[in-house]
C-alpha cells in the first residue's frame, strides 16, 4: 500500500537534512585536512537521500544503528550538529565525550543506538532492539543501515533470518554504493542485487534508486508500515554512490575520475530532489538560497562551537569503559 505523499513543510524539512549533511561531511573533511577532527573519517557525501528517505518515516522513539559511515544516519535520525563536531574534534562536550570519534557516535534520545567500525556490527543491535519492542508491545521500529560489503558477513544472515521467523519490526537498509570498502561488489560476489537474498528467508526484498529520495520516502514508508502492523522485517536495497573515497585521505586507485565524474554530474541526489521541488512549486529559488545559508551558518556554529569546547580530562579515560563488581 503506497504511503501518504509528504507534505510541502516535510519535503522542505528533508530537503533540509539533506544539505545539513553534505555541508557538514564537507566541512569535516576540511576540518580533517587542518589536523582539528582526530580519528578516522567516512563521510556521506552522495548517499544523502537514502539516510533522510527511510528516517523521514520514524519517531524519536524509533531505532537506527549506523556503520562506519554515520554521520548522515545521525543528523537524519536528528542528533545534534554541535555536539556531533564537538566529537569529531575530541571535545568533552562531544557525544562520546571526545573519546569515541567520528565511527562511535550515539545519541539514545533520538534512537540512534549508534554508528560503529565493524562491518555488519550493527545487525544484533537492531535485531535485538526489535526484540525488545515486540515483547513490550510499543509499536516502535527498529532500522538496521549497512553497507553491500556486509552482505557477505554472517551477522547478516543470521539477524535476517531470525528476524523473519520471529516477524520482528526490523528494516534492514542495504546502501549498495557499488564497493566494498576499495574493492568494487562485482570482483567479490556473483550476486550484486542485495534485495534478491531476502528470498532465502521468506521476506520482502525490494530495491529502488537510492540517489532519489522519493524513491526511497515511498519504499522505506511501506517497509516501516509493515513492520509496524506486526508484519516483519523488509530488506530495503537502495542503489547509491559515495561521491569521496572510503576515507578522507583515500587515493581512489579502484574507480577512475570518470565514473566519480559521471555520478556527482548526473546523479547527484540534492540536485535532484532540489529540480523536483522546484518543478512541483515547493521550492523557489530564493528559498533555495536561504536554506544552504542557513545550514552553512549553523556548520560554521557548530565548528565553534566545538573549537571553544574543552579536551577530555585525564580522568576520564577509565570512565564509561567498563564496570565490575570486586565483591
Amino acid at each position: 500500500m503506497p504511503t501518504e505523499a509528504p507534505s510541502p513543510e516535510k519535503l522542505i524539512d528533508m530537503y533540509t537534512r539533506m544539505w545539513r549533511i553534505r555541508q557538514f561531511e564537507e566541512q569535516a573533511e576540511y576540518q580533517s585536512s587542518q589536523g582539528k577532527v582526530l580519528g578516522a573519517l567516512h563521510t556521506y557525501i552522495g548517499e544523502e537521500a537514502v539516510g533522510v528517505g527511510v528516517c523521514s518515516h520514524l519517531h524519536d522513539t524509533d531505532y537506527i544503528t549506523s556503520t562506519h559511515r554515520g554521520h548522515g544516519h545521525c543528523i537524519s535520525k536528528g542528533a545534534d550538529i554541535n555536539r556531533m563536531m564537538a566529537e569529531l574534534f575530541g571535545r568533552a562536550t562531544g557525544y562520546c565525550k571526545g573519546k569515541g570519534g567520528s565511527m562511535h557516535i550515539a545519541d539514545f534520545d533520538v534512537g540512534m543506538l549508534g554508528a560503529n567500525g565493524i562491518v555488519a556490527g550493527g545487525f544484533g543491535l537492531a535485531t535485538g532492539a526489535g526484540l525488545a519492542a515486540q515483547l513490550r508491545g510499543s509499536g516502535q521500529v527498529a532500522v538496521c543501515f549497512f553497507g553491500d560489503g556486509a552482505a557477505n558477513r554472517g551477522p547478516f544472515h543470521e539477524n535476517i533470518n531470525i528476524g523473519g521467523v520471529w516477524k520482528l519490526p526490523v528494516v534492514y537498509v542495504c546502501e549498495n554504493n557499488g564497493y566494498a570498502q576499495w574493492t568494487a561488489q562485482a570482483d567479490i560476489t556473483l550476486v550484486t542485487d542485495i534485495s534478491s537474498m531476502s528470498a532465502a528467508y521468506g521476506i520482502p526484498g525490494v530495491q529502488v534508486d537510492g540517489m532519489d529520495v522519493m524513491a526511497v520516502h515511498e519504499a522505506a514508508g511501506e517497509a516501516i508500515d509493515r513492520a509496524r502492523a506486526g508484519e516483519g522485517p523488509t530488506l530495503l536495497e537502495c542503489k547509491t554512490y559515495r561521491f569521496h573515497g572510503h576515507n578522507y585521505g583515500d587515493p581512489q586507485q579502484y574507480r577512475t575520475r570518470e565514473e566519480i565524474a559521471d555520478w556527482a554530474d548526473n546523479n547527484d541526489p540534492i540536485k535532484r530532489f532540489s529540480a523536483h521541488l522546484q518543478e512541483t512549486g515547493v521550492l523557489t529559488e530564493a528559498q533555495d538560497e536561504a536554506i544552504q545559508q542557513q545550514v552553512a551558518d549553523s556548520i560554521q556554529a557548530a565548528v565553534q562551537f566545538a573549537e571553544s569546547s574543552p579536551y577530555p580530562t585525564p580522568d576520564e579515560l577509565y570512565k564509561d569503559v567498563y564496570s565490575y563488581d570486586i565483591a
